[in-house]
């Protein structure tokens, strides 16, 4: 039996091609798109900006950040709902990692402010559940190659932060998936506390209505300052 290897991606696509640069720095004030279905990693210096832009309003992108220098060290939607006590973090709380340190602070939320921090990212597991019977694209696979994209690779598969994804949770603890609620153009702002790596997936998932009734994948876009 071949051992599970959690950096290695179970299929392919343009996220092997799409790094804004060899190691994912990026050049200050330049937008750089985050193409549909694909994953773009970028480095962060602390005290720097990282904006991500719903560039048409509809698109869910799965968002994670590691220690750059240890990135076994990442944020952490679990201690995340502990330390701000709600599973909705909203601009001016802080972002922690599984070391219960302070990651990325969110500094700015144009959208309405409705992202979800419950839902695992979709993988090639996932569709096969779905009746895919052929490889489907994927956030987890995304996350995996946009990271050795830029010469690293994940240690593990943390829980993304959604952003912009649409998820209602009743009292009763059950969830819904509705399409999102944000408009063309809206962003959220992160500051880096420490050294990161900041990966954005613009979510492949087209077999519900997460990414719009019509299950349209479009392309996000980042900017680093």
């Amino acid at each position: 039996m071949t051992s599970f290897n959690p950096g290695t991606p179970d299929g392919h696509n343009a996220s092997n091609h799409s790094a804004i640069s060899p190691d994912g720095s990026a050049v200050p004030r330049q937008r750089y798109t985050v193409p549909a279905r694909c994953g773009v990693a970028v480095r962060l210096a602390a005290g720097q900006q990282l904006t991500v832009i719903n560039t048409h309003g509809t698109q869910v992108g799965d968002f994670w950040a590691f220690n750059a220098d240890d990135p076994g060290e990442y944020m952490s939607m679990e201690h995340i709902h502990v330390d701000i006590g709600s599973i909705f973090p909203k601009a001016g709380e802080r972002l922690i990692t599984n070391r219960r340190r302070v990651l990325l602070q969110f500094e700015e939320d144009t959208s309405p402010g409705v992202h979800d921090t419950v839902i695992a990212a979709c993988d090639t597991y996932r569709y096969q559940q779905l009746g895919c019977t052929e490889y489907h694209d994927n956030c987890t696979d995304n996350l995996r190659m946009a990271l050795i994209a830029i010469g690293e690779r994940a240690p593990g598969i943390p829980a993304p932060f959604n952003l912009w994804m649409n998820i209602p949770v009743a009292g009763d603890g059950k969830v819904d998936y509705l399409p999102t609620v944000s408009d063309p153009g809206d962003r959220v702002v992160f500051r880096a506390e420490m050294a990161a790596i900041a990966v954005i997936s613009a979510c492949p998932q087209d077999m519900s209505t997460i990414n719009g009734p019509n299950g349209e994948i479009m392309d996000l876009a980042l900017e680093v300052t």
